[in-house]
This record gives structure tokens, sequence and C-alpha cells, in this order.
């Protein structure tokens, strides 16, 4: 059996450390780097290898895949793998960042020699624990069919999309999606409960019907607790991907009347302090509405 190649992942949060963590158990060796020591530990803990730098990982792994929260660190990262003087690498970008941003970190890598897809995600923090993403996949076909075994450890699908930002195209529409039904999703819950069904019932015969839908699935559990702890997204990352998608859709002149009446309902959850808290809190945001009295 031929050799596997070493899987790099830089940035080992919430999606990051769970993609590790699956990529390790199918058997691959795994090298990862995250500016936080703490991830680097777990990912130890995991039967991953740790990195000290964003360069080592380039050194060591022939497959990076890059999982970050801003424009600013995939810049800081792309310039690490450049530096690294390493050629013929592949960087599987999985972050939900701006085109322009991606664009030009792929632009910078090429001249080094380093091809990076654009690969976004769509999955939570939890799903991605159970191998439950989908990958959205853009740019160089070979690299990408090159990338596929690795893909195929953390992710129960992936699709190819055609040319570098389709990816990203399509998880600005899918987390469009996703916004709207999480909001819908707590507005039947509370519907429901104000009128004296029961929450988890609720959540047992609606995920049943023809109003089902992911976000039910996967939130309607946490709006049945009211603990919105555990976040598989917080509302403060979140706040990142609304931004984006409504500058996608400005730029394309687009309307998008129900992603935009979501807004004030995540603003809304943000000033109430839950900004570290599962968007799942939206539920929380129109339960407080709901009360006699209570300003909407």
């Amino acid at each position: 059996m031929p050799k596997r190649d070493t899987i790099g992942v830089i940035g080992l949060g919430i999606m990051g450390s769970a993609m590790a963590g699956n990529i390790v158990a199918d058997g691959f060796d795994v090298l990862g780097y995250d500016v936080l020591p703490r991830r680097r530990t777990s990912l130890e803990k995991s039967g991953g290898r740790a990195a000290r730098s964003a360069k080592e990982v380039a050194k060591g792994a022939s497959i990076v895949i890059t999982s970050l929260p801003s424009a600013q660190a995939l810049a800081d990262v792309a310039a690490e793998l450049a530096s690294a003087g390493v050629r013929g690498r592949v960087v599987v970008e999985t972050s939900t960042l701006p085109i322009a941003v991606k664009e030009e970190a792929r632009v910078a890598l090429a001249k080094r020699g380093v091809t990076l897809l654009d690969c976004p995600l769509s999955g939570t923090g939890a799903q991605a624990k159970v191998r439950d993403l989908v990958v959205y996949a853009s740019g160089d076909r070979g690299a990408y069919r090159r990338c596929t075994p690795a893909l195929e450890a953390f992710a129960r699908a992936h699709y190819f999309l055609g040319p570098f930002g389709a990816g990203s195209k399509m998880k600005f529409v899918a987390n469009l999606m996703v916004a709207i039904h999480n909001v819908s999703t707590a507005e039947a819950m509370v519907l429901g409960r104000k009128a004296g069904l029961d929450p988890a019932t609720m959540v047992k015969v609606l995920s049943d019907g023809a109003g089902s839908s992911r976000m039910l699935q996967v939130r309607g559990p946490m709006m049945v607790e009211g603990d919105y702890s555990a976040a598989a997204m917080k509302v403060g990352v979140w706040q990142k991907d609304m931004k984006i998608i409504s500058e996608f859709a400005r730029e394309l002149d687009c309307p998008t009347p129900l992603f935009a009446a979501t807004t004030p309902i995540y603003n809304a959850a943000m000033a109430l302090g839950f900004a570290e808290s599962d968007t799942a809190c939206v539920c929380a945001v129109l339960e407080r509405w709901a009360e006699p009295g209570k300003p909407r």
C-alpha cells in the first residue's frame, strides 16, 4: 500500500480540531498548529502531532487544511506558507471569508508553487465531530482530486463546483439559508410554547413533517433545553458570516428580504450578552420579546 500523505491542519478551533481528530482516526499522520498552546496540546492527546508554526506545518505536510477566523489570519498564514520554500503543496482553505481575500492568498501562494483551493464547509462544529460535513470545493481540479482521501476522512460528502471562488459562493447561499432556518425554528418553537405545546414533542413531530429543516434537527434540541453554552457556532463569529453574505448580495444587487429580517434578531442576541453562545440562542431572544411588555 502506498504511503499516505501527511495532512497539516492550521487552526484548531471548533471546526479545525474536529476535522483533525477525524483525519487522525482515519489513519493519517496529522501535523497541526494553532496560536493557542492548549489547542496544540489537545491535538497531541487525540493522536496528532503539534507543530510550532504554520511554516513547520508546510514543511512537514504535503496537504494543508486551514480553518481560520479572519481575513488577517489567512493573510498571516499564507505569508508563512509562502516563506516555507516548499513547492507542490496543496492548501485546502475551509474558512468562510470574502472571495477577494482568498483570491489574494491564492495569487501569493501560486507565486511560490503552492496551490490554494477554496473549500468552505457546510455544517456546525457538532456536525464536524461526527464527520457530518459537506465540502464545497473549487479551484484546480487536479489538486482537488489529490485531496479527496483527506476530505473523505472528515466529511460525509464533497462537491467540486468549478473555478476558484465557486465554493465560497455556494457557502454564502447555504449560510443565508441557515440564518433564515435557524430563526424560523426559534419562531416556531416560541409560538408552540405559547400555545401550550411540549417543546421536545414539537422537535420530534416537526422533524418528521414537511416543515422540517436541518436547523430544526440540529438546534431544536438546544432550544428545548434553553442551554446555548455548548456553541457549535458562536453568535459573535456568526456576525462575520452575516456581514460577508450581506456584502456579497449587495455587490450582485440581489434582494434578500428574509435574510435581512433575521439580522436584528442576531444583533439582539449580541446585545443580550450571547456573543459566546450558540446561534440557537435566537430562541431566547424571541422568548424575551414574547413576554408581555418587553420591547421588540
